[in-house]
């Protein structure tokens, strides 16, 4: 198939071709390190049965969630992300962080595709009302939201510093004969990043770097998602 594009050089088809190759290979080591994830033994069955609070709006108020209750008939996999909510002035959980909401705002989407094969859900260690109530200034519909605040969920699964700081974490929970294990995390994020890259320890789930290093200024420096941004054609002065 030709696969040159309108009035493109001879150089850039060169050099575009000799990327591509990189490509390939590069899509080839991905389904390789794919195969060799889900080849993984078993591993660590949970110390407890985490009890989380989940939003009830039948009853306006907090229900406790079992982790095991997450499973649902007919899936085996729990995928879970570990939003976090920064330090503010008032106490040590108060801002909704920018790039785990950016995350978010791309998966809640994905969630009624992902749960015709697994069960999705997001913890927080913010009280589940803050967190629900976040949802809805997000137009979230779809992903189910928990609270692990009276929990040592976050900790357990390096969610968490020793500081109580949280941390960006995705982790996916196998059952099996009813036991339940955890299979993997992104345990990426605690490998030192190499100079100049960065961490990508959530990038599958995050599709707007994927789209942005496809661009010629790629990630933009040191640029990172905001909760808000100028509306277009209007000064920020406006009112």
């Amino acid at each position: 198939m030709e696969r040159r594009f309108p009035n493109e050089s001879d150089e850039y088809r060169r050099a575009r071709d000799a990327l591509l190759e990189d490509e390939k290979e590069l899509r080839r080591r991905v389904e390789a390190v794919a195969a060799q994830r889900r080849a993984l033994p078993p591993g660590g069955e949970i110390r407890e049965d985490y009890a989380f609070g989940e939003w009830d709006p039948s009853v306006g108020g907090v229900r406790t969630v079992r982790l095991s209750e997450l499973f649902e008939d007919g899936r085996d996999t729990l995928f879970l992300y570990n939003f976090m909510f920064l330090p503010g002035p008032d106490g040590p959980v108060e801002t909704p962080c920018p790039d785990c909401t950016s995350i978010v705002d791309g998966v809640d989407g994905a969630v009624p595709h992902l749960r015709q094969h697994i069960n999705v859900a997001v913890v927080a260690k913010a009280p589940a009302e803050r967190l629900t109530a976040h949802a809805h200034a997000r137009g979230w519909r779809h992903a189910r939201l928990l609270s692990s605040r009276n929990t040592t969920f976050n900790a357990d699964y390096r969610a968490e510093g020793p500081d109580e700081a949280q941390v960006p974490m995705a982790h996916v929970f196998v059952r099996r004969d009813g036991r339940i294990r955890h299979f993997w995390s992104s345990e990426l994020l605690m490998v030192p990043s190499e100079p100049g890259q960065y961490p990508r320890h959530v990038d599958f789930m995050w599709p707007m770097w994927a789209i942005l290093d496809r661009t010629p200024a790629g990630r933009g420096g040191d640029w990172m998602p905001s909760l808000t941004y100028p509306v277009p054609g209007v000064s920020r002065s406006s009112g």
